[in-house]
């Protein structure tokens, strides 16, 4: 494997949209129905491009190939898309509030070769070095693993409502910087 990290830029914008499908039709179709996963896409499960335009979305590429997303925010947005209906934008304390860590999303070919753990590893440096003293997520089922192995403890689960009357089950989860 010859992977390299980078930030995400406008221009890999078309490239995520389709990667992110991808991943969520293929690696949650164990943990959601798929109307469920048809009701998120675009919405709860998506790209928030405020992280790109922020400077804090990651991409890992394969010779030039997006394999894998992921990023983490300042912002008080826990999960969702530019189409999400819980987006705020507004400023976190990071003496005060936990940095976001948002949309993961792993090409099924690159599933479980510690791509995953590597942006969220890039993520958690990045918002430490911006003070942060603890960082908090909306996981989704397929996730929560992951994030157990890295530290991370469940304190909520909710049932965010989707247009087609389906319901998406996300887990909260938060991490201390100290054990990062």
């Amino acid at each position: 494997m010859n992977l390299t990290h980078r930030l995400a830029g406008k221009n890999d914008i078309a490239e995520l949209h389709k990667l992110i499908e991808l991943s969520v039709r293929f690696l949650q179709k164990d943990d959601y129905t798929a109307a469920q996963i048809d009701g998120a896409l675009g919405t709860v499960l998506g790209l928030d491009t405020q992280l790109i335009e922020d400077g804090t979305y990651f991409v890992v590429e394969d010779e030039n190939q997006i394999v894998g997303c992921g990023g983490w925010s300042y912002r008080r947005t826990l999960f969702g898309s530019d189409h999400a209906s819980v987006r705020e934008s507004e400023l976190l304390d990071p003496l005060v509030d936990a940095a976001k860590i948002r949309a993961f999303f792993i090409h099924p070919d690159w599933a479980r070769k510690g791509i995953g753990s590597q942006i969220l590893g890039l993520c958690e440096n990045a918002a430490r070095q911006s003070s942060f003293k603890r960082f908090e997520m909306g996981a989704t089922l397929t996730g929560v693993p992951l994030y157990q192995a890295r530290g991370y403890s469940e304190f909520a689960r909710v049932e965010v409502p989707l247009s087609n009357g389906e319901f998406l089950q996300v887990v909260k989860m938060q991490k201390n910087a100290e054990s990062a």
